[in-house]
């Protein structure tokens, strides 16, 4: 056939004259194809620009790099071409393909675990391992730590309110709920044990302090086996002489004058045998109290030491007193400058802080409404106040008595028993039967029974007969004689000698205490 003739119709469409070149049928599909090509991408780069969301300056960068029609762009671009072209394509017409990019650069960076300090406080009935277990460490890591720090010191005897320092170092997979090299599956039941309390974190550290002068640190090694420490702070003590004019009461006149709690307390108890804190003070009186306190080697005020010596000074009259050990195996005594015992038989005022609301006679009864014998005194005091026993003695009664409602009756012996009325509750352990110590406390004050408001309603009997406790004299202590007269001779003048030396200080500051220890240490 002459191929020459069959392409001569289309040829003679050309104007030769203009310089048309004359074209084959390679050369036709060629402008034919691309035509398609140009249309088909055209429309798709319009496509995508239409669904772009406005380019800001901080996402210009992401734009370029990963925006999903970019990408589908590229690929329909190839695609098309490749449709059209097939493995023949001009290398010119087919869209580049993405350069491979390393995997390193394109993961996300590995999750860092961190370490982070929280602090557990002890709740009433709870173990130091639950406590643990709770903030989320490990039941493996908080069991072998508590058994180093048992070590050092016993985990029963932590107490509620007890606080923790503990530092732990999370564990990325957990926290993130990403794990390299688990799958997707996997990373959702990590994510789902985290949220359901999962063990979360990798136990470092634990650091408290039982007492002020220790401070106890666990520690994990590097094999992961734990180890305890128990730093003791070498206290210092220092000697203090402090006193004050009584405005009130006794307790807020020492607080005043910056004299620490736990030695006012012990003050009062000294003085409860000898001294009605109700009806002897009173305005103008005084007292002083020789005493020494543990500070740490910051000056932090740490602990009691001891009374030596204390004076009151009431409506003229001094009671003095001094501290003797006769034995180091019994405990220490206070006694006058004539060797007497501070200690009587019974004690005035078997509860603290109290107040009289009424006193020993004749009086118009409140609840009952006509006036009748009143064979005791209150003490005004609130619901819960501890009640002491005014001395050492055995139960004779304990239990629901009437008007008196819940009441204990004790037997001193020689004679002389004391009552004690409108309870809220006994102490424990105790029973009818019970031998119980001097200022031992026995049950707590209430409002049970006939009461119109909380008290402790105190009673002391003479041979079975009720007896004003506020005028009833007591049986003394004991008096020192013979080779314990001499050696307590001997501590008082050593006393007297120290109180000569020192200063009286009428305002304790813990500010200054602090420097002066600070200064020594240096």
């Amino acid at each position: 056939m002459n191929r020459r003739n069959e392409t001569a119709p289309f040829e003679s469409e050309w104007n030769p004259s203009a310089g048309a070149l004359v074209l084959n049928a390679d050369s036709r599909w060629a402008i034919v194809s691309t035509t398609v090509s140009a249309l088909i991408v055209g429309s798709v780069a319009w496509l995508a620009v239409s669904t772009m969301p406005p380019v800001t300056a901080g996402s210009v960068e992401n734009a370029s790099r990963g925006f999903l029609p970019y990408r589908l762009f590229q690929q329909l671009t190839q695609s098309s071409s490749s449709a059209l072209f097939g493995s023949t394509a001009p290398a010119a017409l087919t869209a580049p393909q993405p350069a491979t990019q390393d995997h390193a650069s394109t993961a996300a960076p590995a999750p860092r675990s961190t370490i982070e300090t929280h602090t557990v406080t002890l709740d009433s009935g709870d173990t130091l391992a639950g406590a643990l277990e709770n903030a989320g460490i490990a039941a493996d890591d908080a069991n072998a730590a508590i058994a180093a720090l048992s070590k050092v010191v016993s985990p029963r005897s932590l107490r509620a309110g007890q606080a923790f320092d503990i530092t732990y170092n999370t564990h990325p997979d957990v926290v993130a709920g990403n794990n390299p090299t688990a799958d997707e599956d996997d990373g959702d039941l990590t994510k789902a044990k985290a949220v359901q309390g999962e063990p979360i974190a990798r136990l470092l550290t634990i650091r408290f302090s039982p007492s002020i002068e220790h401070d106890v640190v666990v520690t994990r090694a590097a094999d992961g086996s734990y180890s305890a420490n128990d730093t003791v702070k070498k206290l210092v003590a220092r000697e203090h002489r402090a006193g004050a004019s009584i405005d009130g009461s006794l307790y807020l006149s020492a607080m005043r004058a910056g004299i620490p709690t736990d030695v006012v307390a012990e003050m009062i108890k000294m003085y409860s045998y000898k001294v009605d804190f109700q009806r002897d003070l009173h305005p103008g009186d005084s007292f002083e109290v020789f005493y020494n306190y543990y500070y740490t080697p910051e000056g932090q005020p740490a602990k009691q030491g001891a009374i030596s010596y204390a004076v009151m000074r009431l409506g003229g009259k001094q009671i003095v007193l001094y501290r003797y050990q006769s034995d180091p195996n019994t405990p220490p005594e206070y006694f006058d400058s004539t060797g007497e015992s501070a200690k009587g038989m019974l004690m005035k005022t078997p509860v603290d802080g109290a107040r009289i609301t009424s006193g020993f006679g004749m009086r118009f009864h409140p609840v009952l409404g006509y006036s009748r014998m009143h064979k005791g005194v209150d003490f005004g005091v609130p619901i819960g106040t501890p009640v002491m026993a005014a001395g050492a003695g055995t139960i004779a009664f304990m239990g629901w008595e009437s008007g008196y409602g819940r009441f204990v009756l004790l037997n001193h012996g020689n004679g002389y028993s004391t009552a004690y009325g409108h309870l809220s509750r006994f102490g424990p352990g105790l029973h009818v039967g019970s031998r119980v110590g001097q200022a031992q406390i026995i049950a707590y004050s209430g409002n049970t029974g006939m009461t119109t408001g909380p008290h402790l309603h105190y009673e002391i009997h003479v041979n079975n007969v009720q007896v004003n406790p506020l005028s009833v004299k007591m049986a003394q202590g004991r008096k020192l004689a013979g080779k314990e007269m001499r050696a307590f001779q001997s501590e008082r003048l050593r006393i007297d000698d120290k109180l000569a030396s020192t200063k009286l200080e009428t305002k304790v500051a813990d500010a200054t205490v602090a420097a002066n220890l600070r200064s020594t240490s240096k």
